[in-house]
């Protein structure tokens, strides 16, 4: 299970510096020009946050890896990602519109992809703190 882990905090750690082009590749500029200053804001500060939380998790998966599997308090914190991570798939599956991707051949890649990966974290996270 280790490797499990060690394959996911990179990915994480992939996903959280991809963030950095989300401004751009989603137009924020025009997108969110009609939101007030304090919304605008909030989506960029909030954005960095869940990145940056992100890259830790995955940080923490890559570097404690051992850790988490073999002791109390790395068993908690593997449990409170298992939430976490589920909690998240269920959002991809039952709170974002299918309209969203539906018929864009990307974008139901990307869907597909997250989905997938979101129930790979999910297995190995349960997993881990299940045995």
């Amino acid at each position: 299970m280790e490797v499990h882990l060690k394959i996911i905090g990179g990915l994480l750690m992939l996903l959280a510096l991809i963030h950095v082009i989300f401004p751009k590749y989603f137009n924020w500029k025009d997108e969110l020009k009609n939101l007030s200053l304090m919304n605008r804001q909030m989506m960029m500060v909030h954005t960095f946050f869940i990145a940056l939380t992100v890259f830790l998790m995955g940080s923490i998966l890559v570097l404690e890896s051992k850790e988490l599997i073999e002791t109390n308090l790395g068993r908690k914190i593997i449990l409170g990602f298992a939430i976490f991570w589920s909690i998240r798939l269920f959002m991809q599956l039952f709170v974002y519109s299918p309209k969203l991707w539906r018929g864009k051949k990307f974008e139901t890649a990307i869907h597909v992809f997250f989905t997938c990966f979101w129930i790979y974290i999910s297995i190995v996270t349960w997993s881990i703190y299940i045995n």
